[in-house]
């Protein structure tokens, strides 16, 4: 058996990157090149997104982001899709940053469902669909409901395919069926949006990843997405085994703490997440750490 899908538009293998702080507390645009770098070059990643909830996004001013952006892409652009994070629950604010992603050269947008306020049907579908009217990028919808309140429902998704820049899903429902009622009726690009996702919504059509845990887990991700394209489900299958536990142990505690911890451990230097996020439990992040020594 071989997977003869075309090649996805932002990539396979994209890490939701974290954002570094100084020991102030504020953005540290050498480190965040730095690991921008390192995911890219030496991870072996198809795409980063900036600016999303892994990288603190409700936290950083709209300077902060485009400063962000710019660097990343100018780090890494040449060689990697560079997708930001957009989204809020306001439209008009949301409209507004995804205008200063193209003026910074995005590839792409990741919108989330707007949070908290729990949007009727047809004023999501309007959410979505004025963004991807008035910015000329191709456009990810984040459907996670446990964060944002609500699904994007199956309906909603399968009309919201009709508009030619609404191209790709990060999927982080957890319902397996639902996405593959709308792979079955759409073209749209399928991303698992929790790591342990990846395999299954493969099996059904998916096409890769938007991980967290990537971070550290690049290579051996990398490594299950291309098993199974190949053919090889027994190995995709193995290695989603051998990397399970890290794919699963990077939400032990909230994901960019966790993220953050770990990668302050093991040799760079992102700083803390800005409050109300804290610090994660030594013994936690011991834990995790334990996991990505047998892992990577």
């Amino acid at each position: 058996m071989s997977n003869n899908q075309p090649e996805p538009i932002f990539g396979r293998l994209l890490t939701a990157m974290i954002t570094p702080f100084g020991s102030n507390g504020e953005l540290d645009l050498g480190e965040a090149v730095r690991l921008a770098t390192h995911l890219v070059d030496e991870l072996g990643h198809d795409g980063l997104v900036i600016n999303g909830t892994t990288g603190e996004s409700p936290t950083t001013s709209d300077a902060e982001k485009r400063a962000l952006l710019e660097a990343v892409i100018e780090a890494v652009g040449d060689r990697a899709s560079v997708v930001a994070g957009v989204g809020t629950f306001d439209t008009h604010h949301t409209v507004r940053l995804a205008e200063q992603a193209a003026e910074a050269g995005a590839d792409g947008l990741l919108v989330v469902t707007p949070y908290y306020s729990r949007p009727p049907v047809d004023a999501l579908e309007a959410h979505f669909l004025t963004v991807a009217d008035q910015i000329e990028l191709p456009v990810m919808l984040y459907d996670i409901p446990h964060r944002a309140g609500i699904p994007i429902p199956e309906e909603s998704l399968i009309r919201l395919a009709d508009h030619p820049r609404i191209v790709a899903v990060k999927d982080a429902k957890g319902d397996i069926a639902s996405s593959s009622v709308v792979l079955a009726r759409t073209t749209l690009t399928y991303y698992a949006g929790d790591d342990a996702y990846l395999l299954p919504l493969l099996a059904v059509g998916g096409a890769g990843v938007v991980g967290t845990s990537t971070h550290f887990t690049g290579a051996q991700t990398r490594g299950v997405i291309e098993a199974f394209l190949a053919g090889d489900v027994d190995r995709a299958r193995q290695l989603n085994a051998e990397v399970l536990a890290a794919f699963r142990g990077v939400f032990a505690t909230q994901g960019a703490m966790m993220v953050k911890a770990a990668l302050n451990r093991r040799g760079f230097a992102v700083g803390e997440c800005r409050p109300p996020m804290g610090r994660v439990a030594p013994e936690v992040l011991e834990r995790f750490l334990d996991v990505l020594d047998q892992t990577v």
